[in-house]
């Protein structure tokens, strides 16, 4: 599954992978397509569900950012 954040209003990205990620089962991923460098994302992920996430990069810019998002 690809989330493309690109047409959704800033407000409402985190939130909205917040819950892709936490409907996801142990194994299942999605990938995050974002115009942007995530890592503000990164951070607050690992934070607020610490021990639970795998992120990879996939395409580091400089227009497009892919990175894959799992659960643990």
């Amino acid at each position: 599954m690809e989330l493309d954040v690109w047409t959704l209003p800033p407000r409402e990205r985190h939130p909205r992978i917040f819950a892709l990620f936490d409907g996801l089962k142990p194994g299942e991923s999605f990938v995050l397509v974002n115009d942007h460098d995530p890592k503000p994302l990164y951070y607050q992920l690992m934070a607020e569900r610490p021990g639970q996430v795998d992120w990879v990069y996939l395409e580091e810019g400089p227009e497009v950012w892919r990175v894959r998002i799992g659960k643990r």
